[in-house]
C-alpha cells in the first residue's frame, strides 16, 4: 500500500473514532481544506473544524455516529476516497445521512497539503435542517447562512482553545 494511501486510512479510521488528534496529525502545517461550507487555511483551522466536528458528535450524537469508507487510493501527489456519515446535526439534533468524495495532495512528506469534500448541500441541508433546507437548500442564500454560522461557530471555537 502507498504510504500516502495509508495516510489516508489512518485519517478516516481516526475520524470513524471521532480522534481529531489523530486526524490532525495527518495534515501540513499549511494545509487547506475546502468543503460545501468551509474553507479553511492552515493546520490550525482544518484541525480546529475536526475537532470542534469531533467534540460535537460526542457531546450530542455518538449514540448514532457511524463513519465509513471506501475506494481509498493514492500515489506520490494525489488521492482520493469516498466516505459516508450517519450523525446527528448538533444545531437541529435532526439525522443526517450524508455522501462524500473526497480528493486530497500531498506535499513530499507524505502530509495531506490540500483537501476537498464534496457533497450535494441541498440533499444535507433537507436532512439537517428539515423545512428550510428542503424549500431553500438550493440557494445561494441558504448556503451564505450556513457558511457564514458555520464560520463564525469555528472561529468561537477557535478563540476557546486558545484562552
Amino acid at each position: 500500500m502507498h504510504p500516502n494511501q495509508q495516510r489516508i486510512e489512518t485519517f478516516y479510521s481516526a475520524f470513524a473514532r471521532l480522534d481529531a488528534d489523530t486526524m490532525a496529525q495527518c495534515y501540513a502545517q499549511d494545509a487547506s481544506f475546502e468543503d460545501e461550507v468551509f474553507s479553511l487555511r492552515g493546520r490550525r483551522e482544518v484541525a480546529g473544524m475536526w475537532r470542534m466536528l469531533c467534540e460535537a458528535t460526542q457531546a450530542k450524537g455518538a449514540d448514532v455516529w457511524k463513519l465509513t469508507y471506501r475506494d481509498v487510493q493514492a500515489d506520490n501527489g494525489a488521492g482520493r476516497a469516498h466516505w459516508d456519515a450517519h450523525y446527528r446535526f448538533s444545531s437541529t439534533g435532526r439525522i443526517v445521512d450524508n455522501s462524500i468524495d473526497a480528493v486530497f495532495s500531498f506535499n513530499p512528506q507524505g502530509e495531506i497539503a490540500t483537501h476537498r469534500d464534496s457533497f450535494d448541500f441541498w440533499s444535507w441541508s433537507r436532512q439537517a435542517l428539515g423545512a428550510p433546507g428542503y424549500l431553500l437548500g438550493w440557494t445561494p442564500q441558504l448556503r451564505g447562512k450556513v457558511q457564514a454560522q458555520a464560520g463564525a461557530n469555528l472561529r468561537k471555537f477557535l478563540a476557546k482553545e486558545t484562552q
